[in-house]
């Protein structure tokens, strides 16, 4: 089962102390957790300007990681696309590295064990779909070579695709903690072992990421989400070259679903589809289902039944549901 990683503190001697009301930069006050991961976490705070934000807490006792947060954040704040979370500004206390975001209204994984625990449902495929497919828009934006990095033109893979790192604003889902972002050069890029196990994809464990290496990881997250397990059983610790993982078992998704599913998570990366988009495009179909934008930029959409009417020219748009009316308050997230 999916659960929350437990809470962190930095070793540093006079590290800032969390309370309710502290104040991490002068007009920024703490109001309560949001998120706890295994390298941060989050709090809501009131801003001096502006709406609450949120602050992401990250010890500096290890420099690399901090190094690595740094170099990401440097290299995301730049990149506007509407379904990535947008970074404010970043700054050090004792102890910790900052970045000041904007605050969401849920993970999605809140809102799966919102609807599993306390309503004893399921969340409705159209639903999931509608989110997953705007975060395979910002996975697909990030893998595209078109972003320059020390004056190379790169693409990214985000290398920690999971349902806590999705977060939800409304009926708009959008992709946070880039701190494992690794630029990419080719379909295959040498990195270190990353991510969260349970979603990294088998070739990441072998030393590298590829172009299709965040398809496998929003694959098991939407097998995850869906069924409320994983598609394989936790990977060895030891892995080498000649390990291999079991078939996936999808029997927690309908037969459709499965088809689709098994390609995303094919062991070869290149045997995968060619982009984010096309897997998710593959799960409406095989749940007959399908996507209409409805405003004007196609930023805005819903997920519906394939043989609904189309929308008249004029609908463009619509109710935003807030999640945050589905949340009890009080509850921290398990996003960081």
């Amino acid at each position: 089962m999916l659960s929350v990683p437990p809470n962190i503190r930095s070793t540093t001697p006079g590290a800032f102390a969390f309370s309710v009301g502290a104040e991490p930069s002068p007009g920024y006050r703490l109001r309560c957790v949001r998120g706890r991961g295994g390298f941060a976490e989050v709090w809501e705070a009131e801003s001096p300007v502006g709406p609450p934000v949120a602050l992401k807490f990250m010890p500096t006792s290890n420099t690399s990681t901090t190094a690595r947060e740094l170099r990401s954040v440097q290299s995301f704040q730049s990149l506007e696309h509407p379904y990535i979370v947008k970074t404010h500004d970043v700054w050090s206390v004792p102890g910790y590295l900052v970045v000041n975001m904007e605050l969401a209204e849920a993970t999605l994984l809140d809102l799966m064990q919102l609807y599993r625990d306390d309503l004893g449902q399921e969340l409705a495929p159209a639903t999931l779909c509608m989110y997953l497919w705007q975060i395979a828009e910002a996975l697909d934006f990030l893998n595209a070579r078109q972003h320059v990095r020390d004056g190379r033109r790169v693409g990214f893979q985000h290398g920690d695709v999971k349902p806590n790192n999705i977060l939800l604003f409304g009926d708009t889902a959008k992709l946070t903690d880039h701190g494992l972002a690794s630029p990419t050069f080719g379909p295959s890029t040498p990195c270190s072992r990353q991510g969260t196990r349970e979603y990294a994809a088998p070739e990441v464990f072998l030393g590298s990421i590829t172009h299709w290496s965040d398809q496998f990881s929003l694959a098991v997250t939407y097998y995850a989400i869906r069924s409320g397990r994983f598609p394989f059983p936790p990977p060895s610790k030891d892995v080498s070259r000649s390990s291999l993982r079991p078939l996936a078992d999808l029997s927690g998704v309908t037969e459709p679903e499965r088809a689709p599913l098994l390609k995303a998570l094919n062991a070869a990366p290149q045997n995968r589809f060619p982009n984010c988009c096309d897997f998710m495009t593959a799960i409406l179909n095989s749940l007959k289902l399908r996507l209409d934008p409805v405003d004007a930029e196609g930023h805005a959409i819903k997920v519906v039944r394939a043989d609904s009417p189309k929308p008249y020219a004029g609908a463009h748009r619509r109710a935003v549901r807030p999640v945050s009316k589905l949340i009890p308050p009080g509850r921290p997230s398990s996003g960081g």
